[in-house]
């Protein structure tokens, strides 16, 4: 249903700026100048190699995924149900377009807009707490009471899937997610089953099984472990995972679904990498205190179409690949899995950074920009999240680096993934492991997905934490910029030295548990400076992301 009405609102609008009449000669409207930022791409996939019956549970999925948007929905803004029905109720060409950035932002606020509202009669600022906290809470409010808890109860205050509320006196309780969202986790879960009882495969089976019977308990770590054993054509991933929404403390995960078909071939080919993290872990540029003697099990990785999506992977940026779960019960037993998405990534390459590389990179490095080593990168990017400090020991206190950076968590995560992968993979080239042909166009690639990922704001977790990567690096003498043209250079000798400097430094952080040092990195860096916002100004006639449209599975 949901994917017939988007693209009958695409339909409409495309007749409408169809018209001879001479409002269709006019400007556009600032509203479609901000759409156009998303490139509408279409992204299909070869479904024949499902079986009939597989087939028929990949409709199940996407049905259930479907409805991770409505949870969703409802975890960002208390008001989202009922202005996106007031949205949809505007059939005039104004309001499709005004649903249509809604639908695009999941949300009133624009996201490459550092969140401004687009929309009247919304508060001014993107709530930080979203829809999991009262509306009126602060951070001291929150933490006095959780200091006030058994330690149980600290757990789940804190924990990833549970709400906090109100009572009728003002006092705080937590709520689990099974409560607070059962009216659409029930015929979620009915899915789920409906797709286990139609599969053959037998992973499959037990995963989605064990991942209803999670919509219903809201303990989640058994469906996780099966979700980590899963060895199936079909890749569902789905359930409350990431916490990027929680701006206070990112303690909150948000629901989501992504609905993919594993590529075996392509597979097969990065299986290698995972048999070599224990080497990487051993040789990070950290004290040796702070690395893992023994890291988890091996962990898989799996390259996978899209087909279907849900809840906070449909708005904004899109995800080019994930590694999950979060949580450190399961990463500690089993490691983490890499999902890596080829259709997006190669429509991401195609449609942004290839165009965005020939405006801003010096002409004799841009002929090394290449897919293979974009690819590589960012599947180094996500197994490199499972490596370097997690469990960690803050004033004799067990907590986790998640935990102890707070807001903070999310961007210097992702730039400490960014930099390491960088670490990870000069590694593996000066171990014989890579072909060391690859080091110069993995540099220079790398630093036109710089520009690719400080587009999506610093507002958001990859954007600061690529701007962070980006002035370090320019004040290590890693990036020339011409003062004439205004091309970038990489510098390859001290980008390699540079990328080993920021991993420790990052890292150390994260192993030291210290927010004041973290604060005070991001602080610095983690903002755009002047000679980036000349050079992002030059890419307005790129979009900045794709906007992905999926054919209806029959």
């Amino acid at each position: 249903m949901k994917t017939f009405t988007f693209s009958l609102m695409i339909g409409m609008i495309a007749m409408t700026s169809g018209c001879s009449s001479p409002k269709s000669e006019q400007a556009a409207s600032p509203l479609a100048e901000k759409i156009k930022r998303f490139a509408p791409t279409a992204i299909a996939t070869d479904l024949s190699r499902l079986s009939p019956s597989d087939r028929q549970a990949l409709k199940k999925l996407i049905q259930a995924a479907a409805l991770m948007d409505r949870i969703y929905a409802r975890q960002s803004w208390s008001g989202t149900d009922s202005l996106r029905a007031k949205l949809q109720a505007d059939i005039t060409p104004e309001g499709i377009e005004r649903l249509h950035f809604y639908d695009l932002n999941g949300g009133p606020w624009s996201r490459l807009d550092q969140d401004a509202p687009f929309l009247p009669g919304v508060p001014g600022t993107k709530p930080p707490q979203a829809n999991y906290y009262p509306a009126d809470i602060t951070k001291e409010e929150f933490t006095a009471w959780v200091a006030r808890l058994p330690e149980p109860e600290q757990k789940k205050a804190t924990g990833f899937f549970y709400t906090i509320r109100r009572n009728a006196n003002r006092t705080l309780r937590v709520v689990p997610y099974s409560e607070e969202y059962r009216d659409l986790l029930e015929p979620a879960a009915t899915l789920l089953r409906d797709a286990a009882a139609l599969t053959e495969n037998a992973s499959l089976k037990k995963f989605l099984t064990l991942r209803a019977e999670a919509f219903h308990s809201n303990d989640y770590y058994a469906s996780d472990v099966a979700w980590m054993d899963l060895d199936s054509p079909v890749e569902p991933t789905i359930g409350p995972y990431e916490v990027y929404m929680d701006e206070v403390f990112n303690y909150k995960a948000a629901f989501e679904a992504f609905i993919c078909l594993r590529d075996d071939a392509e597979t097969a080919k990065l299986t290698m990498f995972a048999g070599h993290l224990q080497e990487i872990e051993n040789n990070l540029p950290i004290d040796a205190r702070y690395r893992n003697p023994k890291l988890g099990a091996m962990a898989p990785i799996r390259v996978v179409d899209e087909v279907a999506q849900g809840g906070e992977s449909r708005p904004g940026i899109q995800t080019a690949a994930y590694n999950l779960p979060n949580d450190e019960r399961v990463t500690a037993e089993k490691g983490s899995k890499r999902v890596m998405l080829k259709n997006i990534q190669e429509a991401k390459f195609r449609t942004i950074l290839t165009p965005l590389a020939a405006k801003l990179l010096n002409p004799a490095q841009q002929p090394k920009i290449a897919f293979d080593p974009f690819f590589t990168h960012i599947l180094a990017h996500e197994l490199m999240h499972g490596l370097g400090p997690h469990s960690i020991v803050v004033n004799g206190k067990k907590t986790t680096a998640r935990q102890a950076m707070k807001e903070l968590s999310s961007a210097l995560e992702e730039a400490k993934a960014d930099i390491s992968g960088l670490f990870a993979l000069q590694y593996l080239m000066d171990t014989g492991v890579l072909d060391r042909g690859r080091e110069e166009s993995m540099y220079v690639t790398f630093l036109a997905g710089i520009f690719r990922s400080v587009r999506f704001g610093t507002n958001d977790a990859h954007g600061k934490g690529m701007a962070l990567q980006f002035n370090y690096l320019s004040g290590e003498g890693a990036i020339h910029q011409d003062s004439t043209s205004g091309y970038f250079t990489a510098d390859i000798p001290r980008f390699k030295e540079a990328a080993k400097k920021l991993t420790g430094v990052i890292m150390t952080i994260q192993a030291e548990g210290s927010y004041e040092k973290a604060a005070a990195l991001m602080g610095t860096y983690g903002v755009v400076r002047p000679a980036m916002k000349a050079a992002l100004d030059r890419l307005t006639d790129i979009p900045v992301d794709i906007e992905p449209q999926f054919p209806v599975v029959q």
